[in-house]
């Protein structure tokens, strides 16, 4: 018998794949739109962008590195490159953005990654990025 090998943490943050049924009802929506003059199907190249772009973008962190996935490329970014994280401002604190900032004092975007999501980035980083959450002493 052999053992199976434990799998390390692995973290996938990604934008609510609810954003397509918003994007397929956008393109039915456009429908009477579209079809109402020449060129005017473009109007679809919208929802399908959308849909692209909520299926392609995302991070993904693990012990070793953080990789960003945009629309077109991506980024692997080493934790031993990351310095700390930097939270964006939003209305709600809980939704703020994230992003890295690199040892050489540049920022890459975390899509997808926000600040209730840090105690699970925390996690799969191994003790590289401390956990905001309070100790329950």
């Amino acid at each position: 018998m052999s053992a199976e090998p434990e799998s390390a943490p692995r973290a996938v943050f990604r934008i609510s794949p609810l954003v397509v049924l918003v994007a397929l009802a956008l393109a039915v929506c456009a429908t009477p739109l579209a079809w109402s003059g020449p060129y005017l199907w473009l109007i679809y190249l919208v929802p399908l962008g959308i849909i692209v772009w909520t299926l392609r973008v995302r991070t993904v962190a693990d012990p070793e590195t953080v990789a960003v996935r945009r629309v077109v490329g991506g980024r692997e970014v080493p934790w031993s490159q990351i310095a700390r994280v930097h939270l964006g401002r939003a209305r709600n604190p809980a939704s703020a953005r994230v992003s890295a900032v690199l040892t050489d004092g540049s920022e890459v975007a975390l899509p997808a990654v926000h600040v209730r999501d840090l105690p699970r980035l925390a996690a799969v980083s191994g003790g590289r990025l401390p956990d905001p959450t309070p100790d329950a002493d």
